[in-house]
C-alpha cells in the first residue's frame, strides 16, 4: 500500500496534500513529450511522491515506469499550488491539493516504451501544435517554454 492510500484509510474523502514531481521532456527539435492513458487527457508525465524517495527519484521513477526514459538530468522550471490545482475524484469524492513541481529535461536516453499494462499513449508535440485535450493548466505552462 503506498503513502496516498495509507492515508486514505485514516482520513476517508477529506483533502489530502500530495507532491507531485512533473517533468517536460524536451527532444533536441524542442518538442515536447505528452502522454495520456487510454482515452485521457493528454499531459506532462508525473507521479506521487512517496515517503523516503526524493522528488528527482520520484519523478525519474515514474517516467521509467510509465514510458522507459532514462532522465539523466533535470532542471527546475517551477514551484505550483493554490485552487486552481485542487481536485476531486470523481465516483470516490476523494479530494487533492496537490503541490506540483516542475522540471525539465533535456538530457534522457532510451526509446519510449509506454507501459502497456496501464494503456498509456506517449508522443512528442510542437510546443505551437499542442493536441485540443490537453490538461489547461499543463498546457498554460508549457506556452512559457516557448519563451525561454
Amino acid at each position: 500500500m503506498n503513502y496516498c492510500e495509507s492515508m486514505r484509510e485514516k482520513i476517508g474523502n477529506a483533502p489530502l496534500i500530495i507532491v507531485r514531481p512533473s517533468v517536460a521532456i524536451l527532444n533536441p527539435s524542442g518538442e515536447v513529450l505528452l502522454f495520456r492513458y487510454e482515452e485521457g487527457i493528454w499531459g506532462i508525465p508525473g507521479g506521487i511522491l512517496q515517503l523516503n524517495e526524493s522528488v528527482e527519484e520520484c519523478i525519474k521513477r515514474h517516467v521509467h515506469d510509465d514510458i522507459g526514459l532514462k532522465l539523466n538530468s533535470l532542471s527546475l522550471f517551477g514551484v505550483y499550488s493554490g485552487l486552481e490545482l485542487l481536485n476531486k475524484v470523481e465516483g470516490s469524492g476523494d479530494e487533492y491539493q496537490t503541490v506540483a513541481i516542475g522540471y525539465i529535461c533535456t538530457d534522457f536516453e532510451n526509446d519510449i516504451k509506454p507501459d502497456q499494462t496501464q494503456s498509456i499513449e506517449a508522443k512528442f508535440f510542437h510546443l505551437d501544435q499542442l493536441p485540443d485535450e490537453i490538461d489547461p493548466f499543463i498546457k498554460s505552462q508549457l506556452k512559457k517554454l516557448s519563451f525561454k
